[in-house]
């Protein structure tokens, strides 16, 4: 028996568990398990509306998994015994495995700024985006201090300022938005954000965060009722504690197969893992995330084949970020995610956005039946990634 564990439900650890299942529905010798902490499965992408105060779907990772053979354990992971090839459960159980995917992603990090931990929300699954929504809902008025002037960042703040207009809603970031698009999609997202009343300010750096302030560099303080933190991640430590060799940030580094240059056996996907490219190390994005995933399952299934893994490569299509229900940018991009001239504003960026956002759930489940689609997910980068 080829005992398979996955660490990790979001899309990169699910994408895998359900190729995986489709791949080898016909073999005896295949066990496959996923550890997560919750049955539901975490919409990223979709966060910063539960925090506005929107409902969204209900997902669940048993369901989706139903008719599979692949076996849900919920629970979190407290450790990985890579001489053993087990990993515990906070519940006690031990769970052997022949090969191992570590998808356990990345959450924001609250360490490296002091007073965050205490003070600021964050998006990091659905409980923590629903607690500050009833925050929101409790204000009335006042101020909403969004820290991070990344994509996640500006989603975020655009949200709240159009589901809760009568609060002032502050956007603080070192970088400017949409400092990576290209001129006019740039402008029309810094448009879009006026629109809303989002008062940007950037240039700055954060260097405390207060029960009622957030604390700059420059020695002044902003005002906050409510103070969301979208700016830096990190990831478990987990990786680094079990002896496979990690990058600066704590990402398992991996060969061009996806595999840890120093456990062979075992694989890493999504947001924990430093994955090389021929324009440098990839950032984590839901579509690489699920590119991963896909050839992660597919080279475990080349392994027990007796084959070996092809290289994976991987470019970037979009950077698409939402203003609010109504209005949205998509920058398309080159492979090495530097911006091309064309984008899209306003309604068709909003069905574009709507797309991007929704496909990852039925995906999941044709998958199950047509494993053979995940070979079309994801653009390979031609010349950028050769």
């Amino acid at each position: 028996m080829n005992r398979i564990v996955i660490l990790g439900a979001g899309y990169a650890g699910l994408i895998t568990a359900v190729s995986l299942a489709g791949r080898t529905r016909r073999r005896e010798d295949v066990q496959i398990t996923i550890v997560n902490a919750e049955e539901r499965f975490t919409e990223r992408l979709r966060l910063h509306q539960t925090a506005s105060g929107q409902r969204l779907a209900d997902l669940r990772i048993p369901e989706l998994l139903a008719g599979t053979r692949v076996e849900f354990v919920r629970g979190w992971v407290t450790g990985i015994d890579t001489a053993a090839h087990r990993v515990r459960v906070d519940d006690g159980r031990e769970i052997e495995y022949d090969r191992l995917v570590y998808a356990l992603g990345a959450t924001a990090d609250t360490d490296t700024v002091p007073g965050v931990g205490e003070h600021a929300y964050t998006l990091d699954s659905a409980h923590d985006a629903e607690l500050l929504a009833r925050k929101l809902a409790s204000l009335g008025n006042g101020t909403v201090v969004v820290c991070g002037g990344g994509l996640t960042g500006v989603e975020a703040a655009a949200e709240v300022a159009e589901q809760h207009p009568g609060l002032d809603v502050v956007l603080l970031g070192r970088q400017e938005p949409g400092s990576t698009m290209a001129p006019k999609a740039k402008a029309h997202l810094h448009a879009g954000l006026a629109r809303l009343g989002v008062r940007v300010v950037s240039g700055v750096e954060i260097v405390k965060v207060r029960p009622g302030s957030v604390d700059l560099a420059d020695g002044t303080s902003v005002q906050a009722d409510a103070v969301l933190w979208t700016s830096g991640v990190r990831v478990p430590v987990l990786a680094a504690a079990a002896g496979l060799r990690v990058d600066g940030s704590g990402r398992i580094v991996t060969d061009p197969a996806l595999r840890s240059v120093s456990h062979p056996q075992v694989y890493a996907v999504g947001d924990a893992a430093a994955i090389q490219q021929g324009y440098g190390v990839l950032h984590g994005t839901c579509g690489s995330g699920l590119a991963n995933g896909v050839h992660a399952a597919t080279s475990i299934v080349r392994e027990l084949d007796g084959r070996q893994p092809r290289t994976f490569r991987f470019g970037y299509l979009h950077a698409a970020v939402s203003l609010g229900r109504h209005d949205a940018v998509i920058q398309f991009t080159h492979p090495d995610d530097s911006p091309k001239r064309f984008f899209l504003t306003g309604r068709p960026a909003v069905w574009y956005k709507e797309t991007v956002s929704s496909i990852a759930w039925p995906s999941f489940g044709q998958l199950k039946t047509f494993p053979a689609m995940g070979a079309f997910v994801w653009r390979r980068g031609g010349r950028f990634t050769r």
